[in-house]
């Protein structure tokens, strides 16, 4: 009872966690808010205010806000140590890609939006089926094989879909920052990068936590990784959110 009243915290806290870090970006507005902003900005401003079309009630759901003082020292203090080496490693990669638009190898829509489409492809299979094996697991059905295993049992092929994903996401993420200096923008200055972190260092204790599976605590390390399995997972969504965010917002 007190390890599962644990996990049930762990668990709680990882998901508002992960939740602030979406709010943070402003990556839920409401259409009617957006409506009242720009009709207090019209009034301040003297400008009029536009018509409220579709495409603003699609694109408000990922308003970008100014961010905050406070939220911007938090990402610089998060960074600080390793922008510098970071920043080094992707101007190596940068000149390419600039040669490679300036040949029109590389339209402009996928330097923008390539790597989300990428990412998101990643976490929509890979990731949501390997979460689904992993809750199998757990209800017993790990011996089970199906159309999604390729002929192996679901226990055999969860550790090998999640840790393909986690590897896709970690060279992804590479060519994330990449592309992101190629459009000239500044990289890890962004809410969409601290979910990237936190992404990082979930998905990485899911990896450690199968190592004590086998030792006395093992029943508790499975608890954990199963809970914290799910938090990763909405991690991961609100990484999505945010970048979608990030991406609109230039």
């Amino acid at each position: 009872m007190k390890a599962l009243s644990a996990n049930n915290a762990l668990l709680f806290i990882a998901l508002m966690t992960t939740l602030l870090f979406a709010a943070q970006s402003n990556a839920f507005v409401s259409p009617s808010t957006l409506r009242s902003s720009q009709a207090i900005v019209a009034s301040k401003t003297n400008a009029p205010c536009r018509p409220y079309s579709t495409f603003d009630a699609t694109a408000s759901v990922f308003q970008t806000r100014r961010p905050q003082s406070s939220s911007s020292s938090l990402q610089m203090s998060i960074f600080d140590g390793v922008k510098a080496p970071i920043q080094s490693y992707v101007d190596i990669w940068t000149p390419m890609f600039h040669q490679a638009m300036d040949m029109g190898l590389a339209p402009d829509f996928l330097i923008h939006w390539g790597h989300g489409a990428a990412m998101a492809s990643v976490l929509l299979s890979m990731g949501v089926i390997g979460a689904y094996m992993g809750w199998q697991i757990r209800l017993g059905n790990g011996e089970e094989v199906n159309s999604l295993t390729l002929g192996e049992t679901i226990r055999q092929a969860h550790p090998k879909i999640i840790g393909g994903a986690f590897f896709f996401f970690l060279l992804g993420g590479q060519g994330g920052l990449v592309l992101l200096d190629t459009q000239g923008q500044d990289i890890l200055q962004s809410p969409h990068a601290v979910t990237a972190l936190l992404s990082v260092v979930l998905l990485t204790i899911q990896a450690i936590l199968p190592k004590l599976f086998a030792t006395e605590n093992g029943q508790v390390a499975r608890d954990v990784h199963a809970y914290l399995g799910s938090a990763t997972m909405v991690a991961l969504f609100a990484h999505l959110a945010t970048g979608v965010n990030l991406g609109l917002s230039f």
